[in-house]
């Protein structure tokens, strides 16, 4: 079964981005009544979409698995622009966003994200299977990284609280920064083949890649469509930050909602092509994104929280821990096989949706 390919530029993947732009223009400078901010939310979702689009189309051309690659550092580009716009604008808990985005995109990955995409592949194609060699290096460094990044400041010493020092800060940032480095080079360069979906006897497995005009207009695009999620971003802010108050929801669902909404897209291309059997490109789309996560944002936040003198909350609770030990754990040994079936996609998608729930009912 030939795996899909991105959907070559329509109008609306053209006119978004510019219609986002004006309509930030605008919003910049006007009240903030309730349909200009709805105006405006539904801008920000249509940019995200179309950037992770382009994206797309530009990540098909130059292959595997450079385009995963692109792709993550491309959802990274919104996440962090959505972080540190609610860190320099929201109230009271601000100094927990950056944490609870992370820990998000970590759960929303590997239980998510991975789980379904196992679960729909194994119910389409019983027992599919992947490249230990590619998913145990992306899951070592996603291990090191979340311990450094989320379980170490709980417990140190030098500053009270989940909090790390500045010279800690800088530590876990530059140390984020040569974990996912090392990795890009090595599922790009050294052992490029290690990401690559197992070829298929007698099956078209790529489909025809756009032509270099196409990619160009998708590189523009994408760029003007980031610049728009960014300003939209910052001025939505404090709208967000209000209306979850009002809702009564938790503090921990402004992270939620920001990875949810920054995954979604990628969580689809995952899903395509998982049905197309293509489970180790799900696997490089969610693994990569979650450690672009945290080697990208980790560093970018920490250098906001210094230069701007931001208070940084990084160290996760006691039930946050046990989901992360939990979640990490089934992952090795669901990565280990090289081969899913559909019980480890239920069981991934169980432990998501009782992080769902205890985000809710903590």
């Amino acid at each position: 079964m030939s795996a899909p390919g991105p959907v070559h530029a329509t109008v609306w993947n053209v006119a978004a981005p510019f219609a986002a732009c004006a309509l930030l223009a605008f919003g910049a400078g006007a009240e903030h009544s309730a349909g200009l901010i709805t105006l405006l939310g539904a801008a920000l979702i249509s940019c995200v979409l179309t950037a992770v689009h382009h994206a797309e189309v530009v990540a098909h051309r130059v292959g595997e698995p450079f385009g995963t690659l692109i792709l993550a550092i491309a959802v990274t580009v919104i996440e962090v622009a959505l972080i540190v716009s609610m860190m320099l604008s929201a109230g009271t808990g601000k100094e927990l966003i950056a944490r609870d985005t992370i820990f998000a995109a970590i759960m929303i990955v590997c239980n998510g994200i991975i789980g379904l995409a196992i679960l729909l592949a194994g119910v389409r194609h019983h027992a599919p299977e992947f490249r230990v060699e590619g998913t145990n290096p992306a899951l070592t460094v996603l291990a090191a990284l979340a311990t450094l990044t989320l379980v170490l400041p709980t417990f140190t010493t030098s500053a009270p609280g989940p909090y790390y020092t500045e010279s800690q800060l800088e530590f876990a940032g530059l140390s984020s920064l040569i974990l996912y480095g090392t990795f890009v080079f090595i599922q790009t360069v050294r052992h490029r083949d290690y990401f690559l979906p197992a070829e298929k006897s007698g099956a078209d497995q790529h489909a025809v890649p756009p032509t270099g005009r196409a990619t160009l207009l998708s590189c523009v695009l994408l760029l003007i469509s980031l610049v728009a999620v960014i300003g939209l971003a910052k001025i939505l802010s404090p709208d967000i930050e209000h209306l979850l108050a009002k809702m009564g929801a938790p503090k921990s669902a402004v992270g939620v909602a920001i990875a949810l909404l920054v995954l979604l897209p990628e969580g689809f291309a995952a899903m395509r092509a998982a049905l197309a059997d293509r489970l180790q490109t799900s696997f490089n789309l969610a693994l990569g994104s979650a450690l672009a996560s945290i080697g990208l944002t980790i560093p970018v936040v920490a250098m906001v929280s210094i230069v701007f003198g931001l208070p940084l909350s990084l160290g996760v609770g006691a039930v946050q821990l046990v989901m992360l030990a939990l979640t990490l754990g089934i992952s090795i040994l669901t990565l280990a096989t090289g081969r899913s079936t559909v019980l480890q996609g239920v069981v991934h998608l169980m432990i998501f949706a009782a992080y769902i729930f205890l985000t809710i009912v903590p």
